[in-house]
């Protein structure tokens, strides 16, 4: 039997934590014992196993040397008492801190996915140098690093981050069996308090600087007035939640833009919407964008990492350069406006070749992967 420990720094809403949460779950049991270590307090405990989900109670995603310097050690200790064969770590804190002790504690094989990057274009040299030096660092101690996107892997390689014999591409899983989902549209309309006949903008991500839903915020405020029959609606909660629906009852948005915090029915939002938006500066490959794609629905996007994978510019969507809200909105406008090009590339959406995001797939290609780097040490577990 093969011990596996995933360490992500905490689960709370997201892809990383969803797909750590289903692998942990799914991979063979009769070949795999598998745990999940993670700092306390996420939204998502309930869903793991409790007697698989180890609290490594210093591990926080806020950067504090002295309590990050507590949760080595403490994660160090945990890793000697479980004495895994192979530890997989997610997310950039646990990232760095699991795959530090993972060594320190002699793991056999350790494993990193990055679900996009801690360092991103938009932070001072300085900051984005320090991440670019740890993640060189912490790759000297993988046995594999693991990346769900093309764009990911580029970077990484252009930042001279690990070996590229080391470089995997393992998408992030969806259950695509689940989308379109089946859902009454008009009843999950009516519930919004959205009209049957409006043309609905969906977004569905943490409400964090990262995903950007300012901009989100700041085109609904920009087209309603051209397409009246417009509503635009956000998905999820977060950080910034709380100010954001403040500010658009300041610009008396609220029935224009609603901000619905966390929701457990994002398939049937998906089936009941007409077009995907997204505005984040940075991704891995966001989950969402595929789950968008497969129920069919025309997607604009920034031009951001991994969305460029799968998102094609007049084929199933459109992809206006990051950050460039100009830009952004004309591509909204085109499709909020033209019936025809919407059922075009609804149909692009819908055709789109998604089989390689498949999250049992996934899953067989981690387990894989776990078997040929223990075969390669010699470990025939």
């Amino acid at each position: 039997m093969i011990k596996v420990a995933h360490i992500i720094t905490r689960l709370d809403f997201g892809g990383a934590q969803a797909n750590t949460l289903y692998t942990a779950s799914a991979l063979d049991h009769r070949r795999f014992d598998t745990f999940i270590v993670a700092g306390p307090g996420g939204l998502l405990e309930g869903r793991a196993d409790p007697s698989r989900l180890v609290a490594a109670r210093s591990l926080v995603r806020e950067i504090n040397p002295v309590r990050d310097l507590a949760a080595f050690f403490e994660l160090k200790a945990l890793l000697r008492g479980l004495k895994p064969a192979v530890v997989h770590t997610h997310s950039s804190k646990a990232g760095i801190l699991g795959r530090l002790a993972a060594a320190a504690a002699g793991v056999p094989v350790v494993v990193h996915t990055f679900h996009g990057f801690g360092f991103h274009p938009l932070q001072n040299f300085l900051k984005r140098g320090l991440y670019i030096l740890l993640e060189k660092f912490c790759a000297r101690f993988s046995d594999a690093l693991v990346f769900v996107s093309k764009a990911n892997m580029e970077t990484a390689r252009a930042a001279g981050i690990g070996s590229p014999e080391k470089y995997r591409l393992i998408r992030s899983g969806v259950k695509l069996s689940g989308y379109p989902a089946a859902t009454d549209r008009a009843a999950r309309r009516a519930e919004l308090g959205l009209a049957a006949d409006a043309v609905v903008v969906l977004s569905i991500g943490n409400a964090k600087p990262q995903k950007n839903p300012r901009h989100f915020l700041e085109a609904a405020a920009r087209l309603t007035a051209r397409h009246p029959a417009v509503r635009f609606v956000f998905a999820g909660g977060g950080e910034e939640l709380e100010n954001l629906r403040a500010e658009a009852r300041a610009r008396g948005l609220e029935k224009i833009c609603l901000f619905t915090g966390w929701r457990e029915d994002s398939a049937e939002l998906l089936a009941a919407s007409d077009i995907f938006a997204l505005t984040s500066l940075w991704e891995g490959l966001p989950r969402s964008l595929v789950e968008a794609l497969k129920t069919g629905l025309p997607a604009v996007c920034y031009r951001t990492d991994g969305v460029t994978d799968i998102l094609k510019d007049g084929v199933n969507g459109f992809c206006p350069a990051q950050g460039d809200l100009d830009a952004f909105c004309a591509a909204l406008s085109g499709l909020l406006g033209d019936a025809a090009l919407r059922a075009r590339l609804a149909a692009g959406a819908a055709a789109s070749d998604l089989r390689e995001f498949d999250i049992d797939f996934m899953v067989r290609q981690q387990e894989d992967l776990y078997a040929e780097l223990l075969a390669k040490k010699g470990d025939s577990r």
